[in-house]
């Protein structure tokens, strides 16, 4: 009987142990990031009390989806409104190409994570931060640069603050401890 019981206990430290390799201080995660502050805002605003790194991580590709669909509706609403602006149309459909390109790329990462394919995830994030420098870039055109005064920049900015904290959370995730 008391060998079964010090199964059980060896068995439930295991579990125990499993679950706190993925447990991270807020703060440690948010070190590494351009603003630590916004890091630390956005995982503290995280509902629930699951504060493990996948749900952390899960929970951030939900908002930096969130902000690619806002910002898929500012672009169309630019396009639109671009009129006769060769030029602003032209950056604005390429801009709209790069955010379609996160909201697809989002949609399947949180199937990486669920399988614990942290390297793919990783990938996505980092393609997320990409395809936002792009469109974002006054030197994507070095003949005609476009200088977008419009909120554009605003809300991909806001798109690539979170992809960062993702990747944060990723690196954690891919560290052994």
């Amino acid at each position: 009987m008391a060998h079964i019981s010090s199964l059980a206990m060896v068995f439930l430290l295991c579990v125990a142990s499993s679950y706190a390799v993925n447990t991270v201080d807020v703060n440690t995660i948010c070190k590494g990031v351009k603003n630590p502050s916004f890091c630390v805002t956005l995982l503290d605003s995280k509902p629930g009390e699951n504060r493990d790194l996948v749900s952390l991580g899960l929970y951030t590709i939900d908002v930096t989806l969130a902000n690619t669909t806002n910002t898929i509706t500012l672009i169309n609403m630019l396009i639109s409104k671009s009129g006769g602006d060769a030029q602003a149309k032209h950056h604005y459909d390429r801009c709209l190409l790069h955010f379609n390109g996160i909201a697809a790329m989002l949609k399947q990462t949180p199937d990486f994570m669920k399988r614990g394919e942290y390297d793919t995830a990783l990938q996505d994030a980092v393609g997320v931060r990409s395809h936002v420098r792009v469109c974002v870039s006054e030197d994507s055109d070095p003949h005609h640069p476009f200088y977008d005064s419009s909120e554009l920049p605003i809300y991909a900015n806001s798109v690539d603050q979170v992809a960062e904290v993702f990747a944060a959370i990723l690196n954690h995730l891919n560290t052994p401890i």
